[in-house]
């Protein structure tokens, strides 16, 4: 089963709705790698392995969960950098936000991204939508 292991980076900066990402992986026993990254240029610098003593997200079987609202570099703006980057920009992205914005929603999928979801109201919803994402990634073939 650790072939079909995938690396998943978290870009969240709302340290409640990390805590609910990991409660929902442990509640779904999700036992992908997680890492989490606050904001748009720490996740770059994550994936590209540029901080020292910051974690690097391994390269292969890689997904990002993002949220569009974030400090310093937010969603939108990470995505434009992550598509223009060459060794980066073929890594599967699903939006993970509380925005509702049709310009948000259109831009996230001109960017590629693989999926755009709503953050639930209740736990239990968001439990279920994390149970749903990780049998979904786990039949697809990622390099």
């Amino acid at each position: 089963m650790d072939e079909k292991m995938i690396n998943i980076l978290l870009v969240e900066d709302d340290e409640v709705d990390v805590m609910n990402v990991r409660r929902a992986f442990k509640k779904s026993n999700i036992s992908n790698p997680l890492f989490v990254a606050s904001n748009g240029l720490e996740a770059l610098a994550m994936l590209r392995s540029q901080k020292e003593g910051m974690p690097m997200v391994p390269a292969n079987r890689r997904l990002i969960l993002l949220d569009l609202n974030m400090p310093k570099m937010g969603g939108i703006e990470f995505l434009h950098e992550l598509r223009a980057d060459p060794n980066l920009k073929m890594t599967p992205v699903i939006v993970l936000t509380t925005s509702n914005q049709d310009r948000d929603r259109v831009e996230a999928y001109q960017l590629n991204v693989a999926g755009y979801i709503l953050k639930p109201v209740t736990f239990a919803n968001f439990a279920e939508a994390m149970s749903t994402l990780n049998k979904y990634w786990m039949l697809c073939e990622l390099p």
